[in-house]
């Protein structure tokens, strides 16, 4: 068994420093020594364990020598789909991430997407807190390392530093990560460390490296135990068409050695990719091999942890993301079954259970919205790569008949045709497509916000509202079969339909038409002066011009206000208080519910019971056998009916 590099992913906000970093690490590493001379591939740099000693001097004498670590592989990630393909089975390929920050901006858009994405994948990561030497009459000393630096600075130049550091740990932590410069963490599981620095002038860059070997050589040496003699495992980063190689990988060989002319197998959507390595290239030294005009040189076999460029037949269908295993003749069968079982874990195929219909373009972007959706308990019913289909369309049609609140499909970095956009409008299907996981997120729990809303207020349109109004004096257009008169509503709406009870609580009628002038409703609210007919009543016996008539709000009805009274105004919360207080001048728990006992319950209890006890309404109440406390907590509800 040996040590590999660590894997560390660096992310960040546009124009924060990623690449500033990995550049002025390269250069420090390359200026300070010849054998800490620093390769690149893929948007990796290997950093070996002597350019880290050359660079932090020093600092790394806490270790005492007792280094294990080999040194790291740092991945610049240009955009979170690219550090969403940093996956191996399990979670994420990274080991540990390090979050980039202008100290000076704070928290952007992008930043907050990777601590999104570094949570749901579970990377440990500390945070970069660049461009410090921005500060207003910052000064950097060469000849002394960070914290040496600043406590000699002017007193007015620390405090401006330790105020734009601390604005930054208060966003950090609105976000649920505890943070603390790395020098005044307590424990570095429970707080994300921040090392200040300049990616531009090198100060504060010893210390990076230092936190982060030291997070490796204490939490992580066991994950980082591999075979280097091993068969290959690795990650596809990215799939490329290159001028006389034809489409490339650019792969990630976390585990093992890989050859030329190994045979190697590609997790696919269907079925495996199964070729064989034509070739392996590596950039020139210090060369990036995302750029157009690098030049590679080729190697006969790679160790991990690197990365490489590989050129092989059949790479068409290959898929960002998606494993990649070498395998012998022997057991190749087997290596196909292993890698189609890891990537069955990610790909769901139309299940029958209710959930969210998820689409991406990598398997790692399926994954990270996965990982984001299965953390709120949010069910997945359908997760697939590729752009939408009219098929992934029907299905969430069809989810609306079982659960409105999965009828959604959620895309990432996904391509929508404009007659699909046509057809989903034109059938009220609800997608979410955006490039940005966290605005994915936040996307849909506004969806869920507002659904929830909806339903809410539709569910109000079918029970009986608070309304009070007035017989005018005046306006009696028919005394009785029907009664018509005219009516101002004082407060709250009425429908045709709906009872109608007089001051006493008496049910005296119900709504059988409303009249605006020669314009029929089926809808009053407050204000209106308009014509309502009445069955069953004669005006000048039942009902007197100038008398005040309420809704006769069912007691269920009643219950169901109550958890939707956010949504009554001012004037209907108090038309219900009357309502409530007329119904309970003739029974006083009118409304007040069983407190969580069944009527059962209540039988069961009760001494006089004779099989026929109905809830809260036996003569008997006071006196049977249900607990004091009961009824002294039903007498203090009912002065509180809302």
């Amino acid at each position: 068994m040996a040590i590999r590099k660590v894997l560390v992913a660096i992310l960040g906000h546009v124009d924060h420093g990623k690449t500033t970093l990995l550049d002025r690490i390269r250069q420090t590493a390359v200026a300070k020594s010849e054998a800490g001379a620093i390769t690149q591939a893929i948007g990796v740099s290997i950093i070996p364990l002597s350019a880290i000693k050359k660079i932090c001097g020093k600092l790394l004498d806490i270790f005492k020598g007792k280094l294990t670590v080999p040194g790291m592989l740092a991945i610049d990630t240009p955009g979170h789909a690219s550090f969403a393909s940093l996956r191996k089975r399990g979670g994420s390929l990274a080991d540990l991430a390090i979050l980039v920050v202008d100290i000076n901006e704070g928290l952007k858009p992008q930043t907050i997407e990777s601590m999104e994405i570094l949570k749901a994948n579970k990377v440990p990561f500390i945070i970069a807190a660049n461009k410090i030497d921005l500060i207003n009459e910052w000064k950097y000393d060469h000849s002394k390392f960070l914290l040496d630096n600043i406590n000699t600075m002017d007193f007015s130049i620390q405090g401006t530093f330790e105020k734009k550091l601390y604005d930054l740990v208060a966003q950090i932590q609105e976000h649920g990560f505890p943070a603390e410069r790395f020098d005044r963490v307590d424990d570095y599981t429970k707080q994300v460390a921040i090392i200040p620095l300049s990616a531009k002038s090198g100060q504060g860059i010893p210390e990076l490296l230092m936190v982060l070997t030291g997070l490796a050589q204490k939490f992580l040496e066991k994950k980082l135990e591999i075979e280097e003699k091993s068969q290959a495992k690795g990650t596809i980063l990215e799939v490329k068409e290159e001028k006389g190689l034809g489409t490339t990988l650019d792969v990630i060989i976390y585990n093992g050695t890989l050859k030329v002319n190994d045979l190697i197998v590609i997790g696919g959507i269907d079925k495996p990719i199964v070729t064989k390595v034509r070739a392996l290239l590596e950039p020139v030294e210090l060369m990036e091999m995302r750029e157009k005009k690098s030049k590679f040189k080729n190697v006969s076999e790679v160790t991990a942890a690197t990365g490489v460029k590989i050129a092989a037949p059949e790479l068409n269908q290959a898929i960002a993301g998606m494993p990649l295993r070498s395998s012998s003749l022997s057991n190749l069968e087997q290596t196909k079954a292993e890698v189609q079982q890891e990537v069955g874990e990610v790909l769901i195929q139309n299940s029958a259970e209710e959930g969210i219909i998820l689409k991406a373009d990598t398997i790692g972007g399926l994954e990270a919205l996965q990982h984001l959706l299965q953390e709120k308990n949010i069910p997945i019913a359908s997760s697939l790569l590729g752009d939408i289909t009219k098929k992934d369309l029907s299905q969430v049609e069809s989810m609306k008949e079982k659960n409105e609140f999965y009828a959604v499909l959620i895309g990432f970095n996904v391509k929508l045709l404009p007659e699909l956009e046509e057809y989903a409008q034109s059938k009220n299907i609800k997608l979410i497509i955006n490039d940005v996981i966290y605005k994915i997120m936040e996307d849909y729990q506004a969806f869920i916000l507002q659904l929830k809303k909806d339903m809410e207020l539709r569910q109000l349109t079918t029970i009986v509202r608070p309304c009070k109004f007035q017989v005018l004096k005046g306006y009696v257009f028919r005394q009785s079969h029907p009664a018509i008169v005219g009516v101002e509503i004082e407060a709250g709406s009425i429908r045709t339909g709906d009872p109608i009870m007089n001051k006493s609580g008496k049910r005296i009628s119900a709504v059988k038409s409303l009249q605006e002038g020669q314009e029929a409703l089926t809808k009053a609210e407050q204000g209106k002066q308009l014509a309502l007919a009445m069955d069953g009543i004669t005006i000048g016996r039942q009902v007197n011009e100038g008398d005040f008539l309420y809704t006769d709000v069912p007691e269920d009805d009643f219950k169901k206000l109550k958890a939707l009274k956010k949504y009554l105004s001012k004037k209907e919360a108090e038309v219900l208080r009357e309502i409530v207080e007329i119904k309970r001048a003739e029974n006083p728990v009118w409304g007040v519910g069983c407190h969580g006992r069944t009527q059962k319950d209540k039988q069961k209890n009760c001494k006089r019971n004779q099989g026929g006890c109905l809830p809260w309404s036996c003569r008997w109440r006071w006196n049977c056998n249900l607990s004091s406390y009961y009824r002294r907590k039903e007498r203090m509800e009912i002065k509180s009916p809302l």
